[in-house]
Order: C-alpha cells, then structure tokens, then sequence
C-alpha cells in the first residue's frame, strides 16, 4: 500500500497514481542555457535514489540533513528524497558564512550535508567543530574527494528508483528552518509531516491553484515559503511550478512570466518595490495575459505598490502573512476579497486570531497588541530544537503568541505594526541583531557593537550597526568596508549593515543587556523614553 501520510510521497508517488507521470512539474530555468523540464514521474525516481543514497549513507530516521545550495533542481530531489527516508530535512540560504553554519549545523547535531564545491571552503573551515558531521555530498563533483566528501553524481547513478516508504504519522518531523532571535543564537523551528494538509489547503483555497496553471514562487528553498509554497503546496496538488536559477532582474523576471505563461506568482514586497522603480517601458514590451494573480509574502506590503500595480500589471497584489512558526498562510488578502491597502488581510478558514494585551486580555477593535493564534492548526510548528523552555514561552493559555503586533478593525481585518521583539525584517528575510553583533566582536578593531533596524522604502527595514573602536584604531572608509565583508563572511551578505556608525559608547542598561531601542531613537531623531535603566544614568 502506497504510503500518503509522507510529504514526499504526496508530492511524487501520488501524483503518479494519479495519472500524472508524464506531466511536467517542474521547469528548471537557468540564467544562461535552455530550460530543462522534468516530470512527476522523474521527481518520483530522482527523491526514490536520493532516499536510497541517505539509507547506504547510515542516515537513520529521525538525523537531520540539511541542504545548502542555490537554486538547483538538485535541491529539490534531495529535499522530498530526505522526507521519504523519513530524515528530517533542513534548508541553508546559500549565502550563509562559517558562524551561520556552524550555529545552526551544530545545534541540530546534522550528519550530513548537500552542497556544491564552491561552498566546501566554509563547511571546511568549521568541520572540526561539527562532531556529528559525517559526511559532504557534492552535486558538480563526478569523483569522491575523500572517504566524507562524495560524488553526489556516482551516488546517484549507482541507486535505485525504487524506494518503499515506512508508515509516515502526522506526527513525524519533517522540515527544519533556523530563524533569527533577538538575543541569542537562532533557533531550529521542527516541523512535521501533518503540515501538509495546511499547507495544500491553502495552496489550493488561498493561491488558488488549479489543475492546468504554471505557478512561479520566487522564494529560495532556505525560507519557509520556499519549501512549504515552492515545494510542498503546489505538487501535493500536482502544480507545474517553474524555477528559476538567477535572484532579482527586473527584465528577465518579466520576460520569463510572460514566456512561460504564469498564472500564479508569488513574491515578496521588496521585489515588488524594486520592480515599481524600473523604467515603465519593461512591462509595455511583453505580454501578461497569462497572468490571474499575483500573491506577496515576507514583509508588509505598502499601499504603494498595490497601486502600481493596479496601473501596470492590471492586477491586484494579495498580502500574505505567516512565519516560520506557523510553517503555512495564516492571515491573508485573497482573489474575491476586498483588499484594503496596507492591510494583512483576515485568517483563513479554520484560523483563529485576536489582539491581546501584555496581561492576555483581548483587545477592542482599534487597540493595538499582541497577534495570537489558537494553537493546534496542522502546520504549527512542534519544537524549538532543543531550546524547550523558548518554545513555551511561544504559548499562553492556548494561544500562540507571534511576536508581531498589530490592530483589528471592526470588519476583521488585521493591520500588521511591527515587531514585539528586535528582530530585522530586510527584504523579507528575519536578521538576528545579536548575531551581527557577535560577528563584528570577533574584528580586533571593534570593542562593542549595536544593532538595530531602521525603516527603509526598498527592504522595509535596513541592518544599521553602532561599533564603538578600541582607541588605536581610527575609523575608515577601509575599516568599514572591512566590517561588512566580515559580517557577509561571518553570518550572510543579507546581514551585512547597509549604515555603520562610529559611536564613544553603546548604550547598556545596568545588567549589560545592550538598548537596542535607545540607539533606534537616536537614529531616527525620536525620543528615547525612559533611560533610567541605563549604565550611566
């Protein structure tokens, strides 16, 4: 009996039971070269010879391995390969450095890694410090490197197709995401297989994918919407999804919608605003006829960009909003319903939200608070990895509380207003302040370091840094040039601080915790509040 209660298998096995083999599901489009499509049914071989390459491997149930990759069809056999095999799979933003993934491959206690040779300098450089990484798979290598650094490609060639998938609970974890905490290291958001039926819900009610569309969701693989709408959503209804292997341009991204006829697509806002800055003359060239409806994720949308385009594009952009945590659209703008600019939007179906106050009241219409969720929709996440405590502070009194504020009017619709905690969203992507921070303590030069973000009309928030210099050194246009190299290196290039100011001291309040809001003021020309608690008060 064909096992369904496993991602994988629901994105490949079924849909070839269900008549679906030959159908293309993805078409691989690279930045320079021909597109290159494979089926269901060469989805189904190639994740059944990734599952029998981790069993060879000694990879047991229940490891964890992680993919850390740019766009590639690689990825994404490997990743429902890793499902199958019933090993939890975790996704790396390629342009991760050496403490990024030393935090987050030694927390989860990894035994394994896919990745491609140009990568192999930063695994190397913390291996020694990885106990219970046993093995690098590399997808451009034809031959093995050592006895632990191995040929994906001979791996490959040398497995099965066939793979029998063991009985897969809902319970069973799945997908591993790191995300960014505001004073500690990141923490591992698990996931499991009962995700799925939220996330095909909502791919199907929310998205509105349809048996004949040709879906494009721009988000890498090592953000949750990558998997759960670039992976997961979509072929659990068996959607032809294209992928394309280059990051933002403008011309091209146009360009491959109206070629390959989208339908559906889905992107962030910071995309959408650097699109709206393009020479208007890109979208009068091509043809978007094809085109029913265009989804946002990752940050608030402006009122802005919806405008721009309804003029342009001729469509409505629908706002979505979820988190790693709840690993599937909670509070969405939808084709049907009236959107109102600026707004989240109202929870699906299924979903409950309220306004809470500090002491869990809830809050009248209008009244800003704390966004909660009733826990126990399907794709709630299931454990910070090996951080229990943090993960019942998420919840109260059944309520999961997100770390967002926001408001509701009197219609239900809710109004995002920021973050309860420091995180940075830029571009979409949740930067932790006390990593950046922790990477530039690691410079001689730097004594100590600030952190904050700060509103800016491309990425909604920049990474701004206050670095106090140990007195022989000066501040330079070199040095800081130097510090952002360090923090790419370090931690990611999204990380790297757009503005980097030179300061006497960091403002700390009398237990060390450093006033994160205190430097946000400053920086913004606002009032600092109450400074009482400061070291020098």
């Amino acid at each position: 009996m064909t096992e369904y209660g496993n991602i994988g298998s629901i994105c490949t096995t079924l849909q070839c039971e269900r008549g679906l083999s030959d159908k293309i599901a993805m078409r691989w489009v690279p930045v320079d070269g021909k597109s290159v499509d494979y089926s269901f049914s060469d989805l189904e071989q190639g994740s059944n010879r990734f599952a029998n390459v981790l069993i060879a491997l000694g990879v047991q149930p229940g490891d964890v391995f992680f993919t850390f990759l740019p766009k590639l069809p690689e990825q994404y056999f490997a990743f429902l390969g890793t499902l199958k095999s019933q090993v939890i799979c975790g996704t790396l933003f390629s342009n991760f450095g050496e403490d990024a993934l030393l935090d987050r491959l030694g927390d989860s206690g990894a035994s394994g890694i896919i990745t491609k040779k140009s990568f192999l300098r930063k695994i190397s450089g913390i291996r020694d410090r990885l106990p219970s990484l046993r093995f690098i798979l590399l997808v451009d290598a034809d031959e093995d490197i050592s006895d632990s650094v191995l040929s994906y490609r001979r791996l490959m060639n040398a497995a099965s197709s066939e793979f029998n998938v063991r009985p897969t609970t809902p319970d069973t974890p799945s997908v591993l995401h790191y995300t960014s905490g505001s004073t500690g290291k990141p923490k591992g958001v698990l996931h499991r297989h009962g995700s799925v039926a939220t996330q095909t819900a909502t791919t199907r009610d929310i998205l509105g994918l349809k048996a004949d569309d040709i879906f494009w969701c721009t988000a890498d693989p090592g953000w949750v919407t990558g998997t759960s709408y670039g992976i997961i959503g979509p072929w659990s209804l068996g959607i032809t999804q294209v992928h394309y292997g280059g990051g933002y341009d403008a011309q091209a991204w146009i360009d491959l919608i109206s070629r390959e006829r989208i339908s559906v697509w889905y992107t962030a806002p910071t995309a959408l605003r650097m699109l709206m800055r393009e020479e208007e003359t890109i979208y009068e060239r091509v043809h978007l006829s094809s085109l029913r409806a265009i989804f946002s994720v990752g940050e608030p949308l402006n009122p802005e960009v919806i405008t721009w385009a309804r003029r342009l594009l001729h469509h409505e952009i629908h706002d979505t909003w979820f988190q790693t945590e709840t690993g599937a659209i909670m509070i969405t703008n939808r084709p049907g319903l009236p959107i109102r600019p600026g707004s989240m939007g109202i929870p699906v179906e299924g979903i409950e939200a309220v306004i809470l106050s500090d002491d869990g009241r809830p809050q009248p219409d209008g009244e800003q608070g704390n966004l909660c969720l009733k826990a126990g929709w399907p794709s709630m996440f299931v454990a910070y990895l090996n951080n229990e405590s943090a993960y019942r502070s998420k919840f109260r009194d059944g309520w999961y509380h997100t770390g967002d504020t926001a408001t509701r009017d009197g219609d239900g619709y809710f109004w995002f207003r920021g973050r309860s905690d420091d995180i940075i969203n830029t571009a979409g992507h949740l930067v932790s302040p006390f990593e950046v921070e922790s990477a530039l303590l690691e410079m001689e030069e730097i004594a100590e370091s600030g952190v904050i973000g700060a509103p800016d009309p491309i990425l909604y928030e920049k990474v701004i840094a206050f670095v106090c210099l140990h007195k022989q050194f000066p501040f330079t246009r070199d040095l800081e040039l130097k510090m952002r190299i360090h923090v790419s290196n370090m931690v990611s290039s999204i990380a790297a601080p757009q503005v980097i100011i030179p300061v006497d001291v960091v403002p700390k309040n009398k237990s060390g915790k450093i006033m994160r809001r205190v430097l946000k003021a400053r920086y913004m020309g606002t009032d600092t509040g109450d400074i009482s608690t400061l070291e020098d008060a």
